[in-house]
């Protein structure tokens, strides 16, 4: 008995560190091969150099992109939490059959391949003319985000005490105010969570915004993308290894805002 238990603990541990390596040796690989003094990624780098961050900080095609990506990403944010936060809100306020119908077709968007709404949205965006902009990019990636932050916020809603509300309303409250002072304190935690998962897939999207940018509107990926097909240049790790470091400041500026703990159970 002893024997087996000590069996599972090494079998569990073996497993955990094999986990950890999984997810932290291409995050060491890319910080390695942005500091090398080579012209191209090398693994491991032969000499130490940040010469490659300051011809980034002098590069205004990625600083740039950079900027696109924010903008689409902040864009992305705010339209899918806005528009998933309602859905999420109309169907817990019909729970008829309705609702039950519905669900399911919030997942559509998250089943085409995204090359294949990419090219749709590419032929409805030029008759609009919208094609190449920040509004065409936004739009699309909500179509992936927005199903995810309605998924989110429909299990916060579910566990929300609603008779608080009810109480409000009894009280005289309209309903706008009962959300504003009552349900929002109590689901903001939530709502946090999917902004921030609306905003990561959003910055990390390529397929979409490979489709629908243009010269001036192109985001990181899709630049990384057109620069490693001409050369293994380190700059690409360099803006890999900045986004990183933004992602992390982002979680734990989340977890500190409203606590891990909190923050991995509304993800």
């Amino acid at each position: 008995m002893f024997k087996r238990e000590q069996i599972e603990t090494a079998a569990f541990r073996i497993g955990y560190i094999t986990l950890v390596v999984m997810l932290l040796l291409p995050l060491v690989i890319i910080i390695s091969t942005s500091i090398t003094e080579s012209s191209y990624l090398s693994f491991p780098p032969k000499e130490i150099s940040l010469q490659w961050y300051q011809k980034f900080l002098e590069s205004d095609q990625w600083l740039t992109a950079m900027k696109n990506s924010l903008i689409t990403s902040t864009g992305t944010m705010l339209l899918s939490t806005t528009l998933g936060v309602l859905a999420a809100l109309g169907v817990e306020g019909s729970r008829g059959k309705l609702s039950t119908y519905l669900v399911p077709l919030v997942l559509l968007p998250l089943l085409i391949p995204a090359v294949v709404t990419a090219v749709t949205l590419l032929t409805f965006y030029s008759k609009l003319g919208i094609q190449q902009s920040y509004l065409g990019i936004i739009l699309a990636h909500s179509l992936w985000a927005t199903p995810l932050v309605f998924f989110i916020m429909q299990s916060v809603f579910a566990r929300f005490d609603w008779s608080l509300r009810d109480a409000g309303l009894d009280l005289g409250a309209s309903r706008i105010r009962a959300f504003w002072e009552v349900v929002l304190p109590g689901v903001r935690n939530g709502i946090f969570a999917s902004m921030l998962i609306a905003f990561i897939i959003s910055l990390q999207e390529f397929i979409m915004a490979l489709f629908l940018s243009g010269f001036d509107t192109r985001t990181v990926p899709v630049l990384a993308y057109i620069s490693l097909r001409e050369i293994l240049d380190p700059l690409v790790s360099v803006v890999s290894t900045v986004m990183i470091g933004a992602a992390v400041i982002i979680v734990i500026g989340a977890s500190l805002a409203i606590g891990l703990n909190q923050l991995s159970k509304n993800l």
